[in-house]
């Protein structure tokens, strides 16, 4: 009796640790809003990466507006607005990334340039898929 209560006590302590660890992890990016769209931050490709290729075959390229995300398609087309400035950019997903969990894309620095200084490094971010 005492085995089966332990197995019970501790079942219900990492059931509610798993409930408490899912619902704070689920607001820590792409939250959604009332437009439509999701917010998140957003960094950029350091210069090591310049030239290399990328997991859909490109070559990454600093010049180009485009960006890696862990999931969309390659090709997706996304609008993303700096919340601090409402500078925006329409970027095309190309690679895999980033690896960084609290954000949803690396934009290559061109991107990155049409929303913030790269001295910036991480801005907070809102997004919208657009196909």
């Amino acid at each position: 009796m005492k085995t089966l209560f332990k197995i019970h006590k501790y079942g219900f302590k990492t059931f509610i640790l798993a409930a408490l660890f899912s619902i704070v992890s689920c607001g820590s990016r792409g939250s959604k809003n009332s437009n439509g769209y999701m917010t998140t931050t957003v960094s950029y490709y350091a210069d090591k990466f310049e030239g290399n290729k990328t997991a859909s075959g490109d070559t990454y390229r600093h010049s180009k507006q485009t960006a890696s995300n862990k999931s969309l398609a390659f090709g997706t087309r996304v609008e993303i607005i700096n919340i601090n400035n409402e500078k925006s950019v329409i970027i095309t997903v190309n690679d895999r990334g980033p690896l960084k969990s609290s954000r949803e894309f690396d934009l290559s620095q061109s991107a990155f340039r049409k929303i913030a200084n790269l001295s910036e490094g991480i801005v907070k971010v809102k997004y919208r898929i657009l196909r």
